[in-house]
């Protein structure tokens, strides 16, 4: 079955926030969404989250879930908001607890316990639940992170960062919890997929020589063309290029605020004594 498909590119970020639904029901999810932080002043506001939600009410549509492929280092996730709106609960892969205890020393966050809260679910690998009609399946797909997960609706698969456009590669494996080998694994699970199935992108940066933004392709695509993972290109070799590109990259510009909130389903750390909000900046840690 195909799902419907409304993607919305925070170009701040370079993020795609996917909105999909079940023709026949209306149920829908929201993956990967955007809290809009400005760096320089620390004020986030809710304008992109926003819009998401505006685009879902004038189509009608339920939202039922609240998605992460993961917890990003580049952008602030929404989700919260997007819930004291909707109602829906938030869930991502059960290996966020991995990613809570690596980062809890990090940013000696006392309040974080590496359980999965405050996220509402965490899915198994190979775990299904109902979209309306639509049947959803949980892959865990780490690598680029150990909670990374690709949600796989009908005819589509919603990677996160584990892959990029067939002309762009595939994500780094360089943060703390990642591993390269680990990422081909993952790769060729989601390239074993059917061939035609539509593969939607998390970030896009705009290859060399492409002038627009793109987040959809499918894996006969990526299994194609990919310069990092074509078919023909054995573990060995990723591995080798992915370690050594990755050492050549610096840090996201917002991976200290995103991790932190993040972590936390996209909550803010608790008030302090001030009852004001602080985020911190944890100096040669990372």
């Amino acid at each position: 079955m195909r799902p419907e498909v409304r993607t919305f590119f925070h170009e701040p970020t370079n993020t795609a926030t996917h909105l999909v639904w079940d023709p026949a029901t209306r149920d829908a999810v929201i993956i990967d969404s955007v809290l809009d932080f400005d760096f320089k002043s620390g004020r986030t506001e809710t304008g992109s989250a926003e819009r998401v939600l505006a685009a879902a009410r004038a189509l009608d549509l339920r939202i039922v879930w609240l998605l992460e492929t993961h917890v990003h280092a580049d952008h602030l996730s929404a989700a919260p908001w997007l819930k004291d709106q909707t109602g829906a609960p938030i869930g991502i892969g059960s290996r966020i607890t991995e990613t809570q205890a690596t980062f809890k020393p990090i940013f000696n966050a006392q309040d974080v316990t590496p359980d999965g809260r405050p996220f509402d679910k965490l899915f198994a690998d190979g775990e299904r639940f109902h979209l309306g009609q639509l049947m959803v399946e949980v892959l865990h797909t780490p690598g680029h992170t150990p909670a990374c997960a690709t949600f796989v609706i009908g005819d589509a698969a919603f990677v996160g960062d584990t892959l990029f456009m067939p002309d762009a590669g595939t994500a780094r494996a360089d943060f703390p919890g990642g591993d390269a080998r680990t990422l081909y694994r993952s790769i060729r699970r989601i390239l074993d997929l059917p061939a035609g199935t539509r593969l939607f992108i998390c970030h896009d940066y705009k290859a060399p020589g492409r002038e627009a933004y793109a987040w959809e392709t499918t894996v006969a695509e990526e299994r194609a063309r990919n310069p990092h993972v074509r078919d023909g290109i054995a573990e060995e070799d990723f591995v080798a290029m992915r370690t050594a590109r990755d050492k050549t990259l610096s840090m996201p510009t917002l991976i200290i605020p995103s991790i932190q909130v993040n972590m936390r389903a996209g909550r803010m750390p608790p008030a302090d004594t001030d009852g004001h909000v602080y985020l911190r900046w944890p100096l040669n840690r990372l």
